[in-house]
């Protein structure tokens, strides 16, 4: 057996299917169920949230780098990004959250942005470029 066919029998030796029949003989596994679809609904709006947000970071970054290829601007800025990063982790312990996760956040969109920013500059500045659903 392959390493990865373990992984997907120990995931179903732990995994949980509940199907209404069982839920209506135990309340207790009623109420469990309810809770975990309520919670499950908030992480969906935060993920809709989420995505929202990059969107909307993704508009600015763009604009940033138009201003960017049209003044002959490198795509990388070293020392706001040590900003950042400072930044993100103080932001990230204020809030109760491992800094290692701020840091992989950041390194998407720092990464995506210079992709994004190197594109723009290699149209000679133009941001339509991105705009992958026209």
């Amino acid at each position: 057996m392959s390493e990865s066919e373990h992984e997907d029998e120990h995931e179903e030796e732990h995994s949980t299917t509940i199907d209404r029949h069982m839920a209506a003989e135990n309340p207790e596994t009623a109420r469990s169920v309810a809770q975990i679809k309520e919670l499950r609904q908030s992480i969906d709006n935060v993920d809709t949230a989420i995505v929202s947000l990059l969107a909307e970071r993704f508009k600015y970054t763009s604009r940033v780098g138009v201003v960017k290829a049209q003044a002959g601007f490198a795509p990388a800025d070293y020392k706001r990004e040590e900003r950042q990063i400072a930044r993100l982790h103080s932001i990230a312990e204020a809030a109760g959250l491992d800094p290692e996760i701020a840091e992989m956040y950041r390194e998407f969109v720092v990464t995506e942005a210079k992709k994004r920013h190197k594109r723009i500059a290699d149209a000679g500045g133009d941001p339509g470029v991105l705009d992958v659903f026209a």
